[in-house]
């Protein structure tokens, strides 16, 4: 849920800095793309925290179609190489409660 949050934020952040840099002054370009640096860190510190949930590197976001899997798929359902599950749950005799 908070992947697909940050993905709609990070798209309407996207449109709002091609806006700027469709604007011809100075100061809107480089607003423009201030907006676009600060939206593309903040998509990929997003997608590394989801595939760390999924228990794969930060690399794995640059796989073609791989967003798809991180918005759809679920996450490890016990602690990973990468940390605790966030949502809480454990493994208890091979099932995730």
């Amino acid at each position: 849920m908070e992947y697909g949050l940050s993905y709609i934020i990070y798209c309407i952040g996207y449109y709002i800095a091609m806006f700027l840099f469709m604007m011809e002054s100075t100061a809107t370009i480089i607003a423009g793309g201030v907006l676009m640096i600060a939206i593309f860190w903040f998509i990929l510190a997003q997608g590394t925290k989801r595939c760390h949930d999924r228990d794969n590197s930060g690399w794995f976001q640059l796989i073609p179609f791989y967003v798809l899997w991180m918005l759809f798929g679920d996450g490890d359902a016990c602690e990973n190489a990468y940390g605790d599950d966030p949502k809480g749950r454990e493994m208890t005799d091979g099932t995730a409660e």
